[in-house]
C-alpha cells in the first residue's frame, strides 16, 4: 500500500481564550478556534479580506502549555493532521460532521507581553517532548536600517 500524507500548517489568531478540560481518565483536552485570513483583488480590483475559522484540538503535554500561554488574538503557528468525526443529531435524526485539526506541535508568535504569545516558544506532542528554540526561521522583527525601503507592489512579484 502506498504511503500518504495528513498534514496540516495553520498561522493564524484565537477568536476567544482556550478552555482547558480533562477526559475522565484525566487526560488533558484543549479545543479552540482559529482565524486564518486571505486577502485578494475581485474583478472590480478592490480588495477583498476573507476569513477561515480552523477547529483545533490538542491532547495531553500540549493541551495544558497551549492553555497555559494562548489566549484570545495569540498568533500562533500550528502542525497537525486532519481528523473527522460523525454523530447522529438526536433532534433532527440526521448524520452531522465535523472535522478538525488534531495539534502535534505549536510555535507561539508575537512579542512577549503584548498579548500574542511568547515569541520563538515552541512545544510539540507527547512523542517529541518540548523542543524550545528549534525552529530554522527568525522570528525577531528587522532593525529599521535593513527593511527594504520601498514596499513591494504585486507587479514585483514573479507568479
Amino acid at each position: 500500500m502506498a504511503k500518504s500524507v495528513n498534514k496540516v500548517i495553520l498561522v493564524g489568531n484565537l477568536g476567544k481564550d482556550p478552555e482547558l478540560k480533562y477526559t475522565p481518565n484525566q487526560v488533558a483536552v484543549l479545543k479552540m478556534s482559529i482565524a486564518t485570513n486571505e486577502r485578494f483583488k475581485d474583478k472590480e480590483g478592490q480588495w477583498q479580506d476573507r476569513t477561515e475559522w480552523h477547529n483545533v484540538v490538542f491532547w495531553q503535554r500540549l493541551a495544558e502549555v497551549a492553555a497555559q500561554y494562548l489566549k484570545k488574538g495569540s498568533k500562533v503557528y500550528l502542525e497537525g493532521r486532519l481528523q473527522t468525526h460523525s454523530w447522529d443529531d438526536k433532534q433532527t435524526n440526521q448524520k452531522k460532521y465535523m472535522t478538525e485539526v488534531v495539534v502535534d506541535e505549536m510555535v507561539l508568535l508575537g512579542g512577549r507581553g503584548t498579548g500574542e504569545g511568547g515569541s520563538g516558544h515552541t512545544a510539540e506532542g507527547a512523542e517529541g517532548g518540548s523542543r524550545a528554540g528549534s525552529n530554522n526561521f527568525d522570528q525577531q522583527v528587522p532593525d529599521s536600517e535593513h527593511a527594504p525601503s520601498s514596499p513591494i507592489a504585486d507587479e514585483d512579484i514573479p507568479f
